[in-house]
């Protein structure tokens, strides 16, 4: 008896027709629920990349405003042309109007998502507030 198992165990050379299918079925199911996650980290991915741009920004702009104490604004052409900002990154448009703390109006666009500002201080931004999402991720105060 053993050597017929023996001889019937070196004979099977493969998958039957019905297990590779229970195979593409089992790699099609765990597709269908990674792709949407994967772009949804694409998203979330691109808005904490806009926020992270108008913190560098508020950032130059606390430099701007303690070397020039009389004005109340800076936009980012002047940021960039007084040499406080290197890049202004994805953001588009942006004004810095001088206050305790600096807040900033403008947006930012990469991708499909853009993300728009409007009196978001640094802490407003790493706290999620005072910003909305148009794109990718839809329409509303983001979540991030």
């Amino acid at each position: 008896m053993k050597k017929l198992l023996q001889k019937h165990l070196k004979n099977e050379k493969g998958l039957t027709l019905v297990e590779l299918l229970a195979v593409i079925v089992i790699l099609g199911i765990i597709a269908a629920i990674a792709v949407p996650s994967i772009g949804n980290i694409i998203d979330n991915s691109r808005v904490k990349a806009i926020k992270a741009d108008a913190q560098n920004v508020l950032a130059a702009a606390n430099l701007y405003f303690i070397d020039n104490a009389e004005e109340t604004e800076v936009d980012l052409a002047k940021l960039k042309g007084a040499g406080f900002l290197e890049d202004e990154g994805s953001l588009t448009s942006g004004t810095v109007t001088k206050g305790n703390p600096n807040t900033i109006k403008g947006e930012g666009t990469t991708g499909k998502v853009t993300v728009s500002f409007d009196g978001a201080s640094s802490k407003s931004i790493s706290d999620s507030g005072n910003e909305t999402t148009v794109g990718g991720t839809g329409t509303g105060n983001d979540q991030n």
